[in-house]
């Protein structure tokens, strides 16, 4: 199931498809070209012409080829599609802002707004797109308009947004995920429309006919292992108490030549910090956890001097709740003297990798079967 895409106006002969997720763009606007052509493009009666631009000189000049291409009627009579593609001057850079590009695309808007001749269809297509200059006003105006945009990581739940692009997309392929699966294929896969189907058409394929639920082996098998998904699945391996899996991951970056001050403070730092502040707002403030919803509402209606040590979302507007939600569960394994200790360690241990000579592999190694001593034994 594709991202839902942002629409406006429908104009049958004039379309335009834009967004930050390319891959998806670029599929849309193929798959419109050949409904529009019925797929029969004898090289004669529809034009395709790139539209990446080196400089200012290039955008101009590709865009008197679309007028002129738009102004001229097909060799053999019939519907003609023009398809301005995978457009690289309309955003806000260098070459955008340039008088030639200016001229050129008003040039273009000039003939789109009297209108394209009988049997005329124009495809536009672009990935940036500056949204405060007047070309855009007029296309949101004029066009039949479809935006794909990619899901803003930055935001606070943007695992949640892309946890249902992927189940939706499994569910077309008669895939399920076993929920640590899910959680580790959205961290490597990331937000990336086309991204996201091609790892599930190489997991659709691996598992054949007989089993369709992926696991986390399935995952960490055939999906690229990222510096971010790294990163997460250190995180994850640490809360678990998974320390060969979590030494093992530190040893591989350590191999590749990554900081060890980088991995101390991306991957242990945070995944301590995020356990301690669960623990403390579940024992002191008794949130209740059952879900995000009501966990996140509690949190925000704190006083503000009990809020004011929390992380906070970077547009101000609260807590930042997601990081230290998804800590939960695992902070329910440890006791709060035991988190505190952990913390003092973790700060001694990031001094000790900057102030001290001692083998960096070995500061870590000896946190990580610190934390994973402070969790509580079993039952």
């Amino acid at each position: 199931m594709p991202a839902k895409p942002k629409t406006s106006s429908a104009n049958a002969s004039f379309h335009v498809i834009v967004g930050t997720d390319e891959g998806q763009v670029r599929e849309e606007a193929l798959a419109l070209y050949n409904e529009l052509t019925g797929g029969n493009d004898d090289g004669f009666t529809h034009e395709t012409i790139d539209g990446n631009a080196d400089n200012s000189e290039g955008a101009f000049q590709l865009c008197s080829a679309a007028i002129q291409s738009l102004m001229t009627m097909p060799m053999f009579g019939g519907d003609k599609v023009v398809w301005l593609r995978n457009v690289n001057f309309l955003g806000d850079d260098v070459t955008g802002r340039a008088q030639r590009t200016e001229a050129g695309v008003e040039a273009l808007r000039g003939v789109l707004e009297k209108g394209l001749p009988e049997g005329i269809r124009f495809i536009l297509s672009a990935d940036k797109v500056d949204k405060r200059r007047a070309f855009w006003k007029f296309l949101e105006k004029s066009a039949s308009v479809r935006i794909f945009d990619k899901i803003d990581i930055s935001r606070d739940g943007w695992q949640d947004e892309v946890g249902r692009l992927v189940e939706g997309r499994a569910g077309e392929l008669g895939l399920d995920f076993e929920n640590d699966a899910l959680e580790l294929f959205i961290m490597l896969a990331g937000e990336q429309t086309k991204q996201i189907a091609n790892e599930l058409e190489k997991l659709d394929l691996y598992l054949g006919t007989e089993r369709r639920t992926v696991t986390v082996e399935d995952v960490r098998a055939l999906v690229p292992l990222s510096k971010a998904a790294v990163i997460f699945e250190t995180g994850q391996a640490i809360q678990a108490g998974n320390v060969v899996r979590a030494i093992q991951l530190i040893d591989e970056q350590l191999a590749a030549e990554e900081s060890a001050v980088g991995i101390m403070r991306a991957s242990i730092i945070n995944v301590v910090r995020n356990l301690y502040m669960a623990k403390l707002v579940l024992e002191k403030f008794k949130a209740p956890a059952g879900s995000y919803g009501a966990f996140a509402g509690a949190l925000n209606k704190l006083p503000a001097a009990d809020r004011a040590w929390l992380p906070q979302k970077k547009d101000g507007s609260g807590v930042n709740v997601f990081p230290i939600f998804l800590a939960v569960p695992n902070a329910k394994n440890f006791e709060l003297e035991g988190l505190q200790r952990v913390m003092e360690q973790t700060q001694r241990a990031d001094q000790a990798l900057v102030t001290t000579g001692l083998d960096h592999r070995l500061i870590l190694h000896r946190l990580l079967a610190e934390i994973a001593a402070a969790r509580k034994a079993k039952r």
